[in-house]
């Protein structure tokens, strides 16, 4: 590897509910620097998901999260002329990158709706333990499971 690793920054919480993983999402939800148009979107699917379920945007969103979030994942890795799918454990970090990056595809896939809309209606089937995204994480961890067998080969 040449050269230095990048320091990894600090993000500042976002001014709405002073929430650092808020304001991670807004940064992936974010397309071609448009931070406000991100922030509009977010907050608007937020507002409509604490009218559906009466209960704080805050806690929706971080249950979500958890239910989003994969425990293992699978990398391949060649050892002695074969490919292999080794299961390894996500680290805090990753876990939360995966789960934000697998809710935007969920709704970013869904047709015919105002983005806000369709990022509620998946925070709202995530929450659930339902949706697209939850059943891309029960993909991968049923991937990591079924190749516990070569799980000695991880370092």
């Amino acid at each position: 590897m040449r050269g230095k690793q990048a320091p990894s920054r600090s993000i500042l919480p976002d001014p709405k509910y002073s929430s650092v993983s808020i304001a991670k999402f807004i940064n992936y939800v974010m397309e071609r620097g448009k931070k406000n148009t991100a922030q509009k979107i977010v907050y608007t699917a937020l507002d409509q998901l604490e009218e559906k379920m009466k209960k704080p945007a805050m806690e929706v969103f971080e249950e979500a999260l958890k239910n989003v979030s994969p425990l293992l994942e699978v990398k391949s890795r060649r050892v002695g002329g074969a490919n292999y799918q080794i299961p390894l454990q996500v680290r805090a970090d990753r876990r939360q990158q995966l789960a934000f990056r697998w809710i935007i595809t969920a709704a970013r896939a869904k047709k015919g709706k105002p983005m806000a809309e369709k990022l509620a209606s998946e925070l709202l089937a995530a929450a659930e333990n339902q949706g697209d995204a939850v059943k891309k994480k029960q993909d991968v961890q049923r991937m990591a499971e079924a190749n516990r067998a070569f799980a000695h080969f991880a370092r």
